[in-house]
C-alpha cells in the first residue's frame, strides 16, 4: 500500500503523514527531504530549491515513480508527502500498481485562506517540521496557487479535499477516506 499526499504548500501534508505513521506504523518519505538530498548531492540535478513546483516535480517524478512501484512488487507499505506529485501523474500507473496506491491532494478554499492565513496557517505551517518563512508571501498569491492547484486536481479526476470552514473537522473526513480506501483495499488483495 503506498499513500500519496500532495498539495499546496504549508496545508498539513506532512502533519497527516506523521499521524499517519503514527496510526498504522507505515514510514513516510518526505519529497522535500529527496529534492534536498538530490540538490546538495549533485548540483548539475537540474533543479534548484527556488524552481517551480512543476519544474521539480518533472525531475523528481521518474525516480518517485520508481520508489513506488518498487515498494508495491516488494510488498512494503510506505507514505510519501510533498507538494511534487502532480495530480496528473497518478494516471500513468496501470492497474496492478494503482489498486494499491491512495492518493489524496489538499488544498485550501479563497474563504479559508483570507480568514486564516495568520492565525492557523502561518502559526501552524512548522509543527512537525521547520519551513521557510510563508510570510512572505502574499494573501492574493496563495489564494490563486490553491485555486491553481483545485483545477488541476479536477481536471485530473483525483481524490481531491479542500478545506473551507473548520480545519480539523475537514481533515478528519479525509483521513476517513484514508480508512475506508485502506479497508477496501484490503478486502480486495485478500
Amino acid at each position: 500500500m503506498i499513500i500519496l499526499i500532495s498539495g499546496v504548500s504549508s496545508v498539513g501534508k506532512t502533519n497527516m503523514a506523521q499521524q499517519l505513521l503514527e496510526k498504522y506504523h507505515v514510514p513516510y518519505l518526505s519529497i522535500d527531504h529527496l529534492k534536498m538530498g538530490l540538490y546538495r548531492a549533485d548540483k548539475r540535478c537540474e533543479f534548484t530549491p527556488l524552481d517551480s513546483n512543476e519544474h521539480i516535480s518533472h525531475r523528481l517524478w521518474p525516480i518517485l515513480k520508481g520508489i513506488i512501484m518498487t515498494n508495491i512488487e516488494n510488498e512494503q507499505h510506505l507514505i510519501i508527502e510533498g507538494c511534487y506529485v502532480m495530480p496528473h501523474q497518478i494516471a500513468e500507473f496501470e492497474k496492478d500498481y494503482s489498486e494499491r496506491i491512495i492518493s489524496v491532494f489538499l488544498g485550501f478554499s479563497s474563504r479559508y485562506v483570507e480568514q486564516n492565513f495568520h492565525t492557523r496557517i502561518v502559526k501552524y505551517r512548522n509543527v512537525i517540521e521547520q519551513r521557510q518563512s510563508l510570510e512572505e508571501t502574499q494573501v492574493p498569491e496563495y489564494i490563486q496557487e490553491h485555486a491553481d492547484f483545485r483545477d488541476k486536481c479536477l481536471r485530473a479526476g483525483v481524490a481531491y479535499f479542500e478545506i473551507d470552514n473548520d480545519y480539523d473537522s475537514e481533515i478528519a473526513a479525509v483521513y476517513a477516506y484514508i480508512d475506508a480506501e485502506i479497508r477496501q483495499m484490503e478486502q480486495r488483495i485478500s
